[in-house]
């Protein structure tokens, strides 16, 4: 109960103080890139810019620190420091400007520092706080969100300088990718040829939607970086999750964050609700899959709707409540 306590007064001081939260740096309108798709792994599939501009806290080496409030406070978050890394490589390759080719470089750099074996020995970025979200996650927990944009990064920083080092983490960081969970991995078997990425690795799994996509084009850049094999059959087998699967996150007027296996069903905020509509656009156009693109004009139509918008406003309320 002190626990559950605790998690909604930190909510409630991150969307309601006026201080820069770690919400100032998730919630930047999702923007697709068309320019990504001029070249295989050239600029980033999504805009960042307004996450390249962050700068409510850095370290005396001008990397990010996102400041989740009360006992998390400020923390390093591999993540975030990707998708700062990758906006300001799209700002880099737009502008040719000094400060973003030295903001998307330290960001590399910390991400080649920052790999650290797990309890398995698998190389991983961790989180290194405790996270309530369905189950507490312990500090040291790690995610296929963390390792696929961490890997998008590292390999557009060796295409665009030759380092060998950065292609080197970058292939340290994808062996999780296809290591199934119980082996330190991030990766779960889907019937007997697909494959889960688990943005967090909790039991029974989540499937969240937004973090499976983000770390699944994670694959697609290792995959067209290097032409390896095992890269290439996995982004396979995800395909086919994704094929099979993207209709069990449509309740009928809107989209399911996650497969949460709760009664009342979790559904995505309107922020994550549009990031899904704008992934399923760019996973439809990276990978040829116009399946994809049919479920984003459904899920666009959802969220144009006043009488959708507000039924799953009320639902997510009553979730938060009631679950997690």
């Amino acid at each position: 109960m002190r626990s559950r306590l605790a998690y909604l007064q930190r909510v409630a001081a991150a969307y309601l103080g006026n201080a820069p939260s770690q919400l100032t740096f998730w919630h930047e309108l999702p923007v697709i890139n068309d320019r990504a798709f001029d070249e295989p792994c050239g600029e980033y599939y999504q805009c960042f810019f307004q996450k390249a501009e962050y700068d409510a806290h850095l370290d005396a080496d001008g990397i990010p620190l996102l400041d989740y409030r009360g006992h998390v406070g400020l923390q390093y978050n591999p993540i975030a420091i990707a998708q700062w890394g990758l906006g300001n490589y799209n700002a880099f390759r737009r502008s040719g400007d000094d400060e973003h080719e030295s903001r998307y470089r330290r960001a590399a750099e910390w991400l080649v520092a920052s790999l650290e074996p797990n309890a398995h020995g698998v190389p991983v970025w961790q989180h290194h706080f405790d996270w309530e979200y369905r189950d507490v996650l312990k500090a040291g927990w790690y995610s296929a969100l963390a390792q696929g944009q961490g890997i998008s990064l590292l390999c557009r920083a060796y295409r665009s300088t030759g380092e060998s080092t950065y292609l080197e983490a970058a292939r340290a960081a994808f062996q999780s990718m296809t290591l199934d969970v119980r082996d330190g991995g991030v990766m779960l078997p889907d019937a007997a040829d697909g494959a889960w990425l688990e943005e967090t690795v909790v039991d029974p799994p989540t499937h969240i939607l937004n973090g499976f996509l983000w770390a699944l084009w994670g694959v697609h850049d290792f995959a067209v970086t290097t032409d390896d094999r095992t890269a290439h059959d996995l982004l396979q087998a995800c395909r086919r999750t994704l094929m099979r699967h993207v209709g069990d996150f449509d309740c009928g007027y809107w989209s399911l964050y996650e497969q949460s296996g709760t009664r009342l069903k979790m559904l995505a905020s309107p922020f994550y609700h549009r990031l899904h509509i704008s992934q399923l656009h760019i996973t439809a156009r990276l990978f040829d899959l116009p399946e994809m693109e049919r479920w984003a004009r459904r899920w666009q139509a959802y969220d144009d709707s006043t009488l959708c918008a507000k039924r799953a406003l009320m639902n997510k309320a009553v979730f938060k409540v009631l679950y997690y």
